[in-house]
């Protein structure tokens, strides 16, 4: 597997490739992942890797070999290139030492991986089977960075350069699909494989965690977990907030634009930041909330769904999505009846939302209660992980003949 993101982050596709690669390492197969240095989604390294050039280390049965690169705390077209590229040489210069593989699979949202994937599979001969976690030609004409209308033509350029060299192509969405055959892939070489909830169900007293986190009895709490990019274009959070002293908005998690979004805030008392909350802890800070947020610029239509509707789902909470109507995101809240589309960027519309799911506690109930059954029908973790067992399997078919 080539995959930027691996444990120990925690947070967006890290946990998927952890999971696939722990899956066939229990399986019995001698599992390698070519990976960099944790530091997602703070956009910091992780501290116990500073100084770390090269590292090959063992986790749960798979041998995982981590490549230096640039990590820039803030996010412009530039930098991003430099990001891309730095993972790219590194990688080339010195590919895992390890024996011939079976396949190589390739996690790409990352660009670079999805280059190195490809060259790794035509040197050994063997099928290249990459999934699509995000679409970042499409990312960066979106997505609101700095330069992102020059960037997205490589970017593009770069992903059909990938995905074209490709044995079979997994998407985790439909929306996905007519972009991957714009960059040259036929259509009788894409699969679906969404993802899946990479979490477990809450176990702890809801009150009591609610107490612990300092959110009164009967407060109307929205929270928002994850990344804190550009894409998610959190500022309508910031602003609900300031329009409603009434609920408390949190915002779990970090990313490039924190801070810019703490300095948005200053003096909003009913806005807070939270920090990441640990994997034990995760899945109990959701189920504590009253209202779960996902929200995207309104730019954002093909390139992406968020990671965190899995766990949002799992959680037994209602969802509020502030995204475009025409886009995957508000396909898949949708498709769950877990939860209510407004319009993206709105303030005033989400607030409208939230203040009546607060004042209809049975609607708010049942739209929570569907998020576990789509969970269990869609999205459990056994049903994922066949799923690219399956992809690998298809591959190799089709490479042997």
């Amino acid at each position: 597997m080539v995959s930027t993101n691996y444990a120990p982050e925690h947070a967006g596709i890290g946990p998927y490739a952890t999971q696939i690669a722990e899956h066939w390492a229990e399986s019995g197969h001698e599992t390698h992942v070519l990976a960099g240095m944790p530091h997602y989604p703070s956009w910091s390294l992780d501290p116990e890797y500073a100084g770390a050039w090269r590292r090959t280390e063992q986790r749960a049965g798979v041998t995982v070999h981590r490549r230096r690169h640039t990590v820039p705390p803030r996010q412009t077209a530039v930098r991003r290139a430099l990001f891309e590229g730095s993972i790219l040489l590194h990688g080339a210069v010195a590919p895992p030492r390890m024996p011939r593989p079976d396949a190589v699979h390739a996690q790409m949202p990352s660009l670079a991986g999805g280059v190195l994937a490809a060259r790794l599979a035509h040197r050994w001969k063997v099928p290249y089977v990459p999934v699509v976690q995000d679409l970042m030609g499409a990312a960066a004409a979106q997505s609101g960075i700095s330069g992102g209308d020059r960037a997205a033509k490589v970017a593009a350029r770069a992903e059909s350069f990938a995905l074209r060299r490709a044995t079979l192509v997994g998407i985790i969405h439909e929306t996905f699909r007519a972009k991957v055959e714009a960059l040259g892939v036929a259509p009788e070489r894409i699969r679906l494989v969404p993802n899946w909830s990479h979490v477990t169900s809450p176990t702890g007293d809801r009150e009591a965690t609610r107490a612990r986190l300092g959110w009164a009895p009967g407060e109307t709490v929205v929270v928002h977990s994850g990344n804190m990019g550009l894409k998610q274009g959190l500022e309508v959070l910031v602003e609900s907030a300031r329009r409603d002293p009434a609920v408390r908005f949190v915002l779990m998690g970090d990313g490039n634009q924190r801070a810019h979004l703490e300095e948005l805030g200053h003096g909003v008392p009913n806005l807070h930041f939270l920090p990441p909350a640990d994997d034990a802890d995760f899945m109990d800070v959701l189920a504590a909330a009253d209202v779960l947020a996902v929200t995207q610029r309104a730019s954002v239509l093909d390139m992406s769904v968020p990671s965190k509707l899995t766990s949002y789902f799992a959680a037994a909470r209602p969802v509020i999505a502030s995204v475009a109507a025409e886009g995957g995101t508000a396909h898949e809240v949708q498709r769950s009846g877990a939860g209510v589309l407004v319009a993206p960027e709105d303030p005033d519309a989400l607030l409208k939302e939230v203040r009546r799911l607060a004042d209809d506690p049975a609607r708010a109930r049942a739209l929570g209660d569907a998020g576990p059954r789509h969970v269990a029908a869609h999205l459990t973790r056994a049903a994922g992980l066949a799923r690219i067992d399956a992809l690998i399997e298809e591959a190799l078919g089709v490479w042997r003949t």
